[in-house]
This record gives structure tokens, sequence and C-alpha cells, in this order.
């Protein structure tokens, strides 16, 4: 296995076929690649802005999206190049979230720590509306808590 470039189109196709519960990024700053000794990806790390508008300081970076396909070390190598790029390019910290049913098993491994519990509520506003589903009736927001988790990468 090793690391490659990946365009965010490559990125959204592979988050879109084989995330298990997120749709592909919306934000891009950059992405990292997993592919085997064939070429075929296996594995992709997406970065972007902070969502929380709060975390938005210019310093942190949010990792929005790793998918696999389930090979060994895979979310732990995928981890770990995106967070030396972040560092690379001058950020001081990193978030991302997981599902609160989710064991983190590779954030813990890779150092990052718990920074709270995030309740999941509709970004629908009587002056701003949004929708909650996509054109399929799927929901776009998961129906569980969720744990935010930080690695400073000074």
């Amino acid at each position: 296995m090793r690391l490659v470039p990946v365009s965010l189109k490559e990125a959204r196709g592979f988050v879109g076929e084989h995330h298990r519960h997120n749709m592909p990024p919306r934000g891009w700053k950059f992405g990292v690649g997993l592919v085997n000794g064939t070429g075929e990806l296996r594995g992709v790390a997406v970065a972007g802005n902070p969502v929380a508008r709060m975390l938005n300081d210019g310093k942190t970076v949010e990792i929005t999206r790793v998918a696999t396909l389930g090979d060994k070390n895979a979310n732990s190598m995928l981890y770990g190049a995106i967070l030396r790029a972040a560092k690379a390019l001058g950020y001081d910290r990193a978030v991302t979230y997981t599902l609160q049913s989710e064991s983190g098993a590779s954030l813990k491994a890779s150092g990052w720590t718990p920074d709270g519990e995030v309740a999941v509520e509709s970004w629908n506003r009587k002056d701003r509306p949004r929708q909650d589903e996509d054109l399929f009736g799927n929901r776009r927001i998961p129906d569980e808590p969720k744990v935010r988790w930080v690695r400073v990468l000074l």
C-alpha cells in the first residue's frame, strides 16, 4: 500500500460509493489517497475548513471524511498522511468527528483525543431553509450524537 495524491472528483466519488453513513464532502482543501500494488484506490482522506464557525480560525483544519475498503492499517495510514500534510501547510490543530456508536480506535491509536459530544440537529431554519434529505430521500444528517476529536499539530 502506498499514499498518492487524490483529486476532489476522485475523493468525492470514492466516499459516495464506499462511506458507511456520510455523503461526499462539499468543502475541500486537500486530500490523500491510498492505493494497492496494482494502483487500485483503496481509501481516501479529505481535509476542509471546519464546519463549526467557532473552530474556523485559519489555523484549524477539519478532516471531513476518511473512507477505506477495510484494508489493514488503511485508516491509520490515511490519518497520519493527512495530518503530516496539514502540519506542513502550517495548521496548528485538526478536528474530526465520529458517531457516538463508533469506537474511534484508529483515532485513539494515532494520538487524537475526544473533545466533547456534539448534538445532531437540522440546519433548517425559517429564514434559511435547508434540506435534511437528498433527492432520493436519504437523510443527510445522522440520527445520533457525534464525538468531536482534536489533534494538536505543533
